[in-house]
């Protein structure tokens, strides 16, 4: 028997890394830290993506899509939302447009970044990305609706001043988002679950979907490894957050870029996840990875802000500026001509990446 076939699975680095990173996060929580340990934190919290998505495959690939997908996407978003309501809670008034910037960051970055990348490395590979129509179309009325309802109205309404809704409305926004959210969940697991199934263009690089799936007992390790990873990579952003704000505060930038930032790094596990995905030629589960993060980030983000609310003595500015509402009526247009074919191109792709740079130049230069 050779050593690699005796070495302990609690040895693999998949499961190494993830406990360290958890160990980092609790050394370093609440502290202000040395440039050497912002260094140690962030290698960590590189580590803790790539186990992240190591992880959600093994997962995915024991239960199936697009049930593999939704484990990835809830467990981010349920993560990243408490860290949204601990920081508002601690933050005061200086975070009153920290749930809206950091929703709407991960909207664009869904749909425009992880989009972009699963198309055009879809399109490389094969010339032309396939995927259902159906399922992508619905995911994306979703997101049309949920990002339109908590993030757009709050600028055109009235019965408060500012980007703000009254009581009543979050109450409304907040049973809307988690109504829209369960619905989407049973249509895509249940009702039209073939909807969201990878389509099988008869590539070899479907051959993985016949492999052996892992055992319930590894899926189980990974289930709660891969939370453990989530909650390091979550808790690691935090901890680096302060030297991001110092850096932007030193850059003269706006202080949006922070929320931009760390939600570029909280997406990392998918962004990866999705990629991965496109190169074994399962566009579809892409795309349920990147629209399923939009819903949830709303879907979970807004009802957990309407809560948290009770005890936030601060404003809560939810409304977008003008500039943004372009950028998200021109996602949605684009999206949509995306989707509808259910065939896309490197050009498809390369429009969505172009929409993400335009979005990340507009944070940086408003």
């Amino acid at each position: 028997m050779s050593t690699a076939a005796r070495r302990s699975p609690l040895t693999d680095w998949t499961v190494v890394v993830p406990v360290v990173a958890l160990v980092a996060l609790v050394l370093s929580w609440g502290r202000d830290l040395p440039g050497f340990a912002v260094a140690l934190v962030a290698l960590c919290l590189a580590g803790a993506v790539l186990a992240a998505v190591h992880h959600a495959e093994v997962v995915a690939h024991r239960v199936g899509e697009p049930f593999g997908s939704l484990v990835l996407a809830v467990a981010v978003t349920v993560i990243e939302v408490a860290l949204i309501v601990t920081l508002m809670v601690d933050g005061g008034d200086k975070t009153a447009s920290l749930a809206r910037d950091t929703v709407f960051a991960a909207v664009m970055i869904t749909c425009n970044g992880i989009v972009g990348l699963s198309l055009l490395v879809g399109a490389l590979r094969n010339r032309i990305a396939v995927f259902n129509p159906e399922g992508s179309g619905a995911a994306l009325a979703t997101v049309a609706t949920l990002a339109t309802l908590s993030l757009v109205l709050p600028t055109f309404t009235t019965s408060k001043p500012g980007p703000e809704f009254s009581t009543a409305q979050l109450t409304f926004a907040a049973v809307a988002s988690l109504a829209l959210y369960g619905l989407f969940v049973a249509v895509q697991t249940v009702r039209h679950r073939s909807y969201f199934l990878p389509v099988d263009t008869g590539q070899d690089g479907v051959e993985d979907e016949h492999a052996e799936p892992p055992t319930a007992r590894a899926a189980l390790l990974s289930l709660g490894l891969l939370l453990v990873a989530l909650v390091a990579v979550v808790g690691d952003a935090k901890a680096v957050s302060p030297t991001i704000e110092r850096a932007v505060a030193a850059a003269g930038l706006p202080q949006a870029v922070v929320g931009v930032v760390i939600a570029l790094l909280v997406l990392l596990p998918e962004t990866l996840a999705a990629v991965r995905a496109a190169r074994r030629d399962r566009v579809q589960t892409s795309l349920n990875l990147a629209y399923g993060s939009a819903i949830a980030s709303i879907g979970l983000t807004i009802p957990a802000i309407a809560l948290a609310s009770i005890w936030l003595s601060g404003p809560l500015l939810l409304g977008l500026g003008p500039t943004h509402m372009v950028l998200l009526a021109l996602t949605i247009v684009v999206s949509a001509l995306t989707i509808v074919p259910g065939r896309a191109t490197l050009l498809q792709g390369g429009v969505h990446i172009v929409l993400l740079a335009a979005y990340l130049f507009l944070a940086v230069s408003p």
